[in-house]
């Protein structure tokens, strides 16, 4: 049985709105956190001209590759296990990266590794970040319904909960990226873009 997220499923097609865009320039893509493996085979499929790296925690990993065997693309490659703790990450080949849903379940921590690895990822090349999830600005919630989420996302776990947009943008800045868009989306959601300089 392939893992599902409803929430896949409904932000999909306007998130690859903006990658259509942002992206179209694009040749390899690091996706952080793949999770179920739904956005990897539908990305893919819709940008045959980018090869779509999936990457996630080693307990995700067979979930994704039932994805990539059931939706199989050219140009979509088998997950690397990816802790955005560990001290190197894979050596690829990348000029973009992807995520989604996932600065708000990391740690502080970890999402501060997560940009710091960037630079490195692109190996002083043009690059391109893309990040979807909610955030806060100036410290306030978007919504109610976010201030509701970010009560149970600290239920979960302490560690976890939306960010202010502010505190990612500076990290970004400290990684050499300079935020180029920032898109509303369903659900009171973002998709932030970054560029490399």
């Amino acid at each position: 049985m392939k893992p599902f997220s409803q929430a896949c499923e409904n932000n999909r097609q306007p998130i690859l709105d903006v990658l259509r865009r942002v992206f179209s320039d694009r040749q390899g893509v690091l996706e952080i956190g793949s999770g179920t493996g739904q956005h990897a085979v539908y990305f893919a499929r819709h940008l045959p001209y980018l090869q779509w790296q999936t990457s996630d925690l080693s307990e995700n990993l067979e979930g994704i590759n039932a994805w990539l065997a059931a939706e199989p693309s050219a140009n979509l490659l088998a997950p690397v296990m990816l802790n955005v703790k560990q001290p190197s990450w894979p050596e690829l080949v990348v000029d973009a990266v992807f995520t989604a849903n996932t600065l708000h379940i990391m740690s502080w921590e970890s999402v501060t590794c997560f940009f710091s690895q960037i630079p490195v990822l692109f190996q002083g090349q043009q690059g391109t970040l893309a990040a979807y999830g909610p955030f806060n600005y100036q410290g306030n919630y978007t919504s109610e319904s976010n201030a509701r989420f970010d009560l149970w996302l600290k239920d979960q776990g302490a560690e976890c909960a939306i960010r202010d947009f502010e505190q990612v943008n500076a990290l970004a800045e400290r990684a050499g990226l300079h935020l180029v868009e920032d898109n509303a989306m369903p659900a009171n959601n973002r998709l932030l873009v970054w560029e490399s300089a």
